[in-house]
This record gives structure tokens, C-alpha cells and sequence, in this order.
């Protein structure tokens, strides 16, 4: 098994438990964006780095990606990619994207973009915290039991 981390917005505290995570499990994790990140590489650890045009991490992960490999991302519109080529993906606030739920995602998406673009709402960059990395954790070791049964 293969977690792939699109690892731009990825917070740090996410980076160490599946470094961590990797070292203790039959998995190796692919960090991929745009630009180094502190990530301590070993054999089970990479980081690849894409050029900076639009949706290079997004498409190097969608083309390496398969199997019951795992993609974290916060990309809506990249897990909608992922889930149509039945990759498993998950986001770092606990959300497991799937086929069932990834059109409501999606339109949720929109519809706060354009309100946002009509300046009916001002979208702020929150935190984050323990609560959400909790809602992660148990999201992924979910997403992780799924995959392994298979």
C-alpha cells in the first residue's frame, strides 16, 4: 500500500503520522508538490517534486496512483478524479470522499465559490487543531481496515 499525500497544504502534523505510520506498517507514503517540504525521506518515504503549472502534483499522484493505495488530499475537485478512478481518498479534516457522497461534496464546493465570488461570503483560513487531526486519524485508519480487506 501506497498513501500518496497531495502535500502542499498538507499540515505538518499530518506529514509526521504517516511518516511515523510508515515506519511501523507494511506501507510507504509519496509526499508530492511543488516545492521541498521538511519531510524525513528513507526507503519507505519519498517526496517528489513537481514543476509549479497548474494540477502537476495532482496529475503525477493520478497517474501513479492504483490499487488500494490511499490519497490524502484537500482538493475536492482532484478527489472527484480520484474517486471516478476508484482510488481511495480522504482529506486532512476527516471527510472520506467517496462515490455515494462526492457529488454533494462537489456541489457544496461550488456553490460556496460563487458565493464567495459575489462577495456574499468571506472565506477565512482556519486553523488547524487536534479535533480535526482526531477526525483524520480515525477517517484514515478507516479508510486503511477498507483497503486492507480487500
Amino acid at each position: 500500500m501506497t498513501i500518496w499525500i497531495d502535500a502542499d497544504s498538507c499540515p505538518s502534523l499530518i506529514r509526521n503520522y504517516i511518516v511515523n505510520f510508515c515506519a511501523h506498517n507494511a506501507a510507504s507514503a509519496v509526499f508530492v508538490a511543488n516545492r521541498q517540504l521538511p519531510v524525513a525521506q528513507s526507503e519507505k518515504i519519498k517526496m517528489v517534486i513537481c514543476d509549479r503549472t497548474k494540477d502537476a502534483a495532482d496529475n503525477h499522484i493520478l497517474e501513479n496512483a492504483a490499487g488500494n493505495d490511499i490519497v490524502i488530499t484537500r482538493d475536492i475537485i482532484f478527489a472527484s478524479r480520484l474517486v471516478e478512478k476508484d482510488i481511495r481518498a480522504i482529506n486532512d479534516r476527516g471527510t472520506c470522499f467517496t462515490k455515494s457522497n462526492i457529488s454533494d461534496i462537489l456541489y457544496d464546493r461550488n456553490f460556496d465559490f460563487q458565493l464567495e465570488q459575489t462577495g456574499l461570503v468571506k472565506h477565512y483560513h482556519e486553523g488547524y487543531d487536534r479535533t480535526k487531526f482526531g477526525k483524520f486519524k480515525e477517517c484514515f485508519q478507516k479508510t486503511v481496515r477498507d483497503a486492507l480487506s480487500c
